[in-house]
């Protein structure tokens, strides 16, 4: 058991983030693995054959995220705020010094034995090799996290707006003993069952970092590494019905507004698809297809992501809520 204690200033510094790099690694470690996850099964079966056709198998993701729990720290700087751009996680990543990045690749061969090619030459020179890094996480972000983003999203601020509402009604120690089986409060000291390394307050920054995520679990993640503070991903509160289809029985109505073909557009981007997939589901032609996607994508409603030659267009958090609203 580990414990982390908390002064009233500690107390005073709890805050939660919504963190793009948080999902990159036990996302990634699901696509990789056999292990079969009802819970994700939609999305896995939809984004692997992507990540099996750009190689990032056998890149250097999967040499930094392997079989083992240990998530190399410079993975997952502390989050700058509250809901930090995907872009400014990269460039934080890119930012770490040399040294930083050589001792968490030392912990991460005690956890595997050995360090592969990649980030053998990673460890002789990280100012050159962690670009790379970089732009491989880029690409998977887009081919696997990005067009989901939306949904994604939708969940962790829901959960963040229940343990804020949590903390207002019962106060933050209910919150602490509300948030995973593993975590318990007393006696102003954190308890985490289940991690054996020590938590000593000045092993890290004040305060504490909570970050709701959709595919962490069923543990925790954690991280300790001054100046920071401890960070604690857990799993976010509805991630079990995240790929649910929703239903969008409101069709009819929003169609007086945004046309029967964009309509009938957004409502089959439940899931991310092509201009081809689309036209092939719809009857529209390409050509038309594109159009209206053109139109809903400057209204807002739709974003692009290109994977590899494909584009693949999903729905925005707008078009979300104003199909949502259309249902009611």
């Amino acid at each position: 058991m580990a414990e982390l204690a908390f002064s009233a200033n500690d107390l005073a510094q709890v805050r939660f983030a919504v963190s793009p790099i948080w999902e990159v690694a036990p996302s990634f470690r699901l696509l990789t693995s056999n292990a079969p996850n009802p819970v994700h099964r939609p999305w896995i079966e939809q984004v692997r054959p992507r990540l099996l056709a750009a190689g990032l198998d056998r890149g250097w993701l999967a040499e930094l995220i392997g079989p083992s729990n240990y998530v190399p720290d410079f993975l997952t700087p502390a989050p700058a705020g509250a809901a930090p751009a995907p872009a400014d996680e990269w460039e934080a990543i890119a930012a770490t010094a040399a040294d930083r990045v050589r001792q968490d690749l030392d912990h991460l061969a005690r956890h595997q034995g050995h360090l592969g090619p990649r980030l053998t030459s990673l460890h002789a020179a990280p100012a050159t090799r962690l670009a790379k890094v970089v732009q491989e996480i880029e690409t998977y972000w887009e081919l696997a996290l990005a067009p989901y983003w939306a949904r994604i999203r939708t969940v962790l601020d829901a959960d963040i707006f229940h343990r804020a509402r949590t903390i207002a009604e019962h106060g933050t120690g209910h919150l602490f003993n509300d948030l995973h089986t593993s975590v318990s409060w007393n006696d102003n000291v954190l308890r985490l069952v289940r991690r054996k390394q020590d938590m000593p307050r000045d092993s890290a920054g004040a305060g504490l970092l909570l970050i709701p995520s959709a595919f962490t679990g069923p543990g925790l993640r954690t991280r300790m590494r001054p100046p920071d503070p401890p960070q604690l991903a857990y799993p976010a509160r509805g991630a079990g019905a995240l790929w649910e289809t929703r239903p969008t029985t409101g069709a009819a109505a929003l169609a007086t507004v945004l046309g029967r073909s964009r309509t009938l557009l957004l409502t089959e981007l439940g899931t991310p698809a092509s201009t081809t997939a689309l036209a092939h589901r719809t009857g529209l032609s390409p050509a038309g297809v594109s159009q209206y996607l053109t139109a809903l994508r400057d209204a807002g409603l739709v974003s692009a992501h290109r994977v590899g030659r494909s584009v693949l267009y999903a729905r925005t958090a707008a078009a979300e809520t104003l199909l949502a609203a259309a249902s009611t």
